[in-house]
């Protein structure tokens, strides 16, 4: 006689946090569906509103109750959370709309130029930094500008609407925090506090109490969103935008704390062609690392060696091949327990990628990093500053922009580097769970 095994306690709760994934994503669309069909509002309109300025409930443990939950009339919370699916409805249209502006102005855009993709959340001033050194670049009128927020700003909006210099395109990440303040994948108040220890976690019966990181630590979701945001982008931007469906070229990944020289455009148009003659083998273009040097006749010389996550994760570009390449570790890059996208891909470049991931990379900046605060930092931003710096570098190296031809100086050999130790906050099975479905629902 065949017998049946119970399922245990910790594939219960997989199974249940599958589903809250499936459910996610209905719900999704279901909004979407509904806000579609309805009334709609004219874009201008929808772009200058705001979201709903609602207080978040702090995380507590599961056994009591919110402080604020009781003070709450039923009508006033029920219309807090129609207004959130409004919003939540709002993002799924404007990225089923995907409205390109400037489209009329730039027809002659050639197929397959350069698309740059902006990751932006909140930092206003940076951003305004990063739009002009964009509008000085040679060129820009060709580029495909991609703003993905997981930050709904009218601010923010106003300022890319006023973009004349270049198509642009912005997309949403519909999973952000803001959109989910009080449950997965935002701060669930049932989830577990960050430093309780498993064995009271356990007792407590908070949501994810199974699911530490490798520290013994608990999802903290101002941290995993990041990872998120990066990932459904990347999926996003090659898969689901419609005038990228056959888009052969590259890709360039920036950030709204990012800075390029006026030159950015030209020379990563020569570095493609450098990679088509003399390294077809190279998966990544870098624009530069970190240092804020003068170029010291190095503004027309690139190197190839191994991609390292501390040193190339700024200004990368690359094609649909080495995307391609990606997706097959999808699984892979969504379980490494490390809530920063760039050390889990360096773990991919040596546990499962299918050789070690080799990059050509400028010796002298195109691209610089204007921002010194948010996630990693505490101290207060100031981009003015970190403009001036880079303005300094530009303006005393300016005869050397636009280098007619390019040379590879070195080509060192593509050896794996290993991350040193993983971060952690990434163990919450939740989190795995979204993040393989942003390419499994493509």
């Amino acid at each position: 006689m065949k017998t049946t095994r119970s399922p245990s306690l910790p594939e219960m709760r997989f199974r249940i946090y599958k589903r809250k994934v499936v459910i996610l994503i209905m719900v999704m669309l279901a909004c979407g569906f509904a806000f579609w069909s309805g009334s709609r509002q004219k874009k201008g309109e929808v772009f200058s509103k705001e979201l709903p300025r609602t207080s978040p409930v702090q995380a507590t443990p599961a056994n009591r109750r919110p402080s604020n939950e009781s003070h709450l009339e039923p009508a006033v919370k029920a219309e807090a959370d129609n207004m959130t699916l409004v919003y939540r409805a709002t993002v799924f249209q404007l990225n089923f709309d995907q409205t390109i502006r400037n489209e009329d102005r730039f027809r002659k855009r050639p197929k397959d130029d350069l698309v740059v993709v902006v990751q932006v959340h909140n930092r206003l001033e940076n951003l305004k930094l990063l739009i002009e050194s964009l509008r000085r670049v040679r060129g820009i009128e060709t580029v495909l500008l991609i703003f993905s927020h997981d930050y709904w700003s009218p601010e923010i909006n106003q300022i890319i609407a006023a973009i004349d210099f270049c198509p642009v395109l912005q997309i949403f990440f519909p999973f952000s925090i803001q959109l989910y303040p009080q449950e997965f994948p935002g701060n669930d108040p049932r989830d577990c506090p960050r430093d309780i220890p498993k064995i009271d976690a356990l007792k407590l019966g908070c949501n994810n109490a199974e699911y530490p990181d490798s520290f013994g630590h608990y999802r903290e979701a101002k941290f995993s969103q990041t990872k998120h945001h990066w990932w459904w982008k990347l999926n996003f931007v090659w898969e689901k935008v419609n005038v990228l469906k056959d888009h052969n070229g590259l890709v360039l990944l920036i950030e709204d704390d990012h800075f390029l020289s006026p030159d950015f455009y030209y020379l990563l148009k020569k570095m493609s062609s450098l990679k088509r003659e003399q390294c077809p083998d190279c998966d990544i273009l870098s624009l530069g690392g970190y240092g804020h040097v003068g170029y010291s006749s190095k503004a027309n010389k690139v190197e190839v060696k191994a991609w390292k996550s501390t040193e190339h994760n700024m200004g990368m570009a690359l094609s649909r091949q080495t995307y391609l390449r990606l997706m097959q570790c999808a699984d892979t890059f969504c379980t490494y327990d490390d809530y920063n996208w760039d050390w889990s891909l360096q773990h991919l470049t040596v546990a499962c990628l299918p050789s070690f991931w080799k990059v050509m990379v400028s010796e002298a900046p195109r691209i610089f990093h204007a921002g010194e605060c948010g996630v990693h930092h505490n101290k207060a931003c100031m981009p003015s500053g970190q403009k001036t710096m880079i303005d300094r570098v530009l303006q005393g190296s300016s005869n050397q922009l636009f280098p007619k031809s390019l040379l590879i100086t070195k080509r060192l050999p593509a050896v794996g580097v290993s991350p040193q130790v993983k971060n952690g906050g990434w163990g919450d099975i939740r989190d795995h769970e979204l993040c393989k479905s942003y390419h499994k629902l493509q």
